[in-house]
């Protein structure tokens, strides 16, 4: 495989669904609702290949439209305008991210398949057209390549390229494809540096 995929989601919440795991009697079940992606080459000097952003229409488990919470569009940036004009259903939106990523690995900092894969699914009754196998923590590579555990614990994806003080064009915290692009910088620095070998991505 020649590439490698980064990819970041953004999934519904409101203002203290963390702390209540999203079991709140007003929570939104945490389906995704942005979808972003960035393609790495790992040949060469590891460049950057292509990036993919994708919006969600997020429905509940009754098929309806949840309304988004005012929280959650100050925190991402996505209104019901942008749903409206761009949001794909799920089941389309996870074919082109499978297709984009043409069978290369999927790399997320942390686990956000459960929400844009396994959770989304489960609510819209649809089979995952990605398998979990396919999919990789990208802290595992930076615990690799040397970061210490402590700061791989503490440092969020949209921090990362600022950790790693890696000069890029700026970034929104919080848009699915910034924040993978901030991880996606810092796996092609690493690369560079021979820190981390395309085996370990690929």
């Amino acid at each position: 495989m020649d590439h490698a995929l980064v990819f970041d989601c953004e999934f519904l919440t409101a203002e203290g669904s963390p702390s209540r795991f999203w079991c709140g009697p007003y929570d939104p079940d945490p389906v995704v609702a942005q979808i972003g992606a960035a393609k790495i080459g790992l040949e060469g000097e590891f460049p950057l290949l292509d990036t993919l952003r994708l919006y969600v229409i997020p429905r509940d488990r009754h098929g309806e439209q949840f309304t988004l919470d005012p929280f959650f569009t100050k925190l991402t940036g996505i209104a019901e305008d942008i749903i409206a004009r761009k949001g794909l259903p799920l089941e389309e939106a996870l074919e082109r991210t499978k297709d984009f990523a043409s069978g290369a690995r999927l790399w997320s900092w942390g686990k956000d398949e459960f929400n844009m894969v396994a959770i989304s699914c489960y609510v819209e009754g649809l089979m995952p057209p990605i398998p979990a196998t396919r999919f990789g923590n990208a802290c595992a590579l930076l615990l690799k390549a040397g970061m210490p555990y402590e700061d791989v614990k503490k440092t969020r994806s949209n921090q990362l390229a600022n950790y790693f003080k890696i000069e890029h064009p700026p970034l929104q915290g919080h848009d699915a494809l910034d924040d993978a692009l901030s991880v996606a910088y810092v796996l092609q620095a690493l690369l560079q540096q021979e820190k981390l070998r395309p085996s370990d991505l690929a």
